[in-house]
């Protein structure tokens, strides 16, 4: 009988990719690839191990799926990702339900891991993360048709002091700008019209093969692959934010105008603490080079509250950067204590309460500064990637080359019949929070 894998994908969309691939390898085994968990004689949890929440779903995810042991046809239940990269002598020992380990630098290798779990072997594959599939790797997209992600790099160099990256996913290797073109030629052959380019830290690509800053001529040469319409940048490490960059993104109508550059926070201390670039001076004329240089630029960062030793003062500093400079999109999080992180072993740790009520007032304060940045985009015409249907509604649903898939905003749109995956002109008409609502453009 032929093995029916379930690929279940937990944490970010770099993990994402890496159960495209493992999926990918299993169809080309012959086994069959099933969405139904109660079907599926063999399991593959691809786990995240970033954070304490994150760790915390990939165990209760774990222990579901072994349950299918007893009450569905489940054989074998293999575990990769972040956390087996960390943690595989305790999820063995902890977890007698696994059957097999594989980590993040040997999931290519799943197939045999299928292989020898189904034998009763309990194999553990979990080397020094240091694969870079340069070959060509088949991959089964699970994002919609007409987008897709390409990582253009693994693992991290920078060492800031709070974040166990390097640890679970190695040093800083690009892949070679021939492979990601390749990947991107392939996927624009299935239909892809947008492609999110990922890693750890992407504006640092090419610096280990290369000698130099590469980005930019990568990016140009993935927007001139045949069917391509938007290439998007996610994961900018301000440190290495170039002139060139700026300038690339600026100038090339098929790179979205749309800056993901993490800032993590704005005080000097935590910033040093926190081992970052910069200083809040940096930072603050960095965002106005790139609103100068990339008229309408949509601008997204990530910050962290409630960094060991972040006073009220730290963080009223923070509050005033955030109003001042006016993010269009903000991720906020709570600082979590990574054992391993020299972060973990600072004094004046900051207690869950105090982190959870600032977290919540920087999101109030940003809900008024997105709706606000959001009433200036009325009267725009714009194109807008048609996602969806809405039959209730009667409205399709669609992202401006402004928004990221899954995190940002979308755009109801009314006024002709579209197809899905369409890119269509909207004159929008109305906003709210974090939406806008427009009327199709004859």
């Amino acid at each position: 009988m032929t093995e029916k894998v379930k690929v279940v994908t937990l944490g970010c969309e770099k993990n994402l990719v890496d159960s495209e691939i493992m999926s990918g390898l299993v169809d080309q085994r012959g086994y069959t690839l099933v969405a139904d968990k109660e079907e599926a004689t063999v399991i593959i949890v691809n786990t995240c191990g970033f954070i304490d929440a994150a760790k915390e779903e990939s165990v209760n995810t774990i222990l579901d799926m072994a349950e299918l042991k007893q009450t569905g046809n489940l054989k074998a239940l293999i575990v990769s990702g972040c956390l087996t990269q960390r943690y595989k002598e305790e999820l063995m020992k902890e977890m007698p339900e696994i059957d097999g380990i594989v980590g993040t630098g040997d999931f290519h290798k799943i197939n045999d891991i299928i292989d020898e779990a189904l034998a009763g072997k309990k194999p553990i594959l979990v080397g020094n993360p240091v694969f870079n599939y340069d070959q060509p790797l088949p991959r089964r997209v699970t994002t919609p048709r007409y987008t897709a992600y390409v990582k253009i790099a693994e693992g991290c160099d920078n060492a800031c002091t709070f974040c166990s990256i390097p640890i679970m996913r190695g040093k800083f290797r690009s892949r070679t700008m021939e492979a990601v073109i390749e990947e991107a030629r392939q996927l624009a052959s299935q239909g892809v019209k947008e492609i999110s380019l990922i890693a750890q830290d992407s504006t640092n690509y090419g610096t280990d093969l290369y000698d130099r800053f590469m980005l930019p001529t990568l990016m140009n040469k993935v927007s001139e692959v045949p069917g391509i319409e938007w290439v998007r940048l996610h994961y900018a490490y301000p440190g290495f934010f170039s002139d060139e960059l700026i300038e690339t993104i600026a100038a090339n109508p098929k790179i979205c105008k749309y800056v993901d550059m993490p800032l993590q926070h704005s005080s000097d201390a935590i910033l040093k603490r926190m081992r970052r670039p910069g200083r809040q001076r940096d930072s603050k004329e960095l965002i106005q080079k790139i609103r100068e240089r990339i008229p309408g630029v949509s601008l997204r960062t990530s910050i962290i509250v409630g960094f060991p030793g972040e006073t009220e003062q730290d963080f009223e500093e923070l509050k005033q950067f955030i109003q001042d400079v006016q993010f269009d999109r903000l991720g906020v999080f709570a600082y979590s204590q990574e054992e391993d992180t020299p972060a973990s072993r600072l004094p004046d740790q900051i207690p869950d309460d105090v982190k959870e009520f600032r977290a919540n007032t920087l999101m109030e304060i940003q809900r008024e500064i997105a709706k606000e940045r959001n009433g200036q985009r009325i009267g725009e015409v714009v194109d807008v990637l048609i996602e969806r249907y809405d039959g209730r509604n009667d409205v399709y649903v669609g992202r401006t080359q402004y928004d990221a898939p899954e995190i940002d905003g979308e755009v109801f749109v009314t006024g002709a019949k579209l197809d899905i995956g369409q890119l269509a002109k909207v004159r929008i008409t109305h906003s709210f929070e974090f939406d806008l609502s427009g009327e199709v453009v004859a």
